[in-house]
């Protein structure tokens, strides 16, 4: 069955960095695409990056772009996402997805896979 737990979520300092990691079980990257996702409260949910294996593409929202990095790990079926020079609007929960069918990265849509997400507080 196809599982994905986030971690690595907490309370930085604007400015401050940290590392999302969502750890995978139930199917390989290469067959998938993933993604990182975030939703505030009273807010819709936004896609922040996305990645597929299949034809090698990269998504980044404009907001995050030159700021945050989407990775993965196949070893350790593991993908990441670095979160450089936080702001206090990049706030939010913070989850990853996947899907084996084509899908839409602005908002999430066709994802059928999520995790439970992680909290990310930047402020002083």
């Amino acid at each position: 069955e196809v599982q994905l737990v986030e971690s690595g979520g907490g309370l930085v300092q604007p400015g401050g960095s940290l590392r999302l990691s969502c750890k995978v079980s139930g199917f390989t990257f290469d067959d998938y695409r993933i993604g990182w996702f975030r939703q505030a409260p009273g807010q819709v949910r936004e896609g922040v990056s996305c990645m597929s294996s299949r034809d090698g593409s990269t998504y980044y929202a404009d907001s995050i772009k030159g700021r945050f990095t989407i990775s993965v790990d196949n070893a350790k079926s593991t993908m990441y996402l670095q979160m450089n020079n936080l702001k206090p609007e990049d706030t939010a929960v913070y989850y990853c997805a996947a899907s084996k069918a084509t899908v839409d990265c602005r908002i999430g849509l066709g994802f059928p896979f999520w995790g439970r997400g992680t909290l990310v507080t930047a402020s002083l």
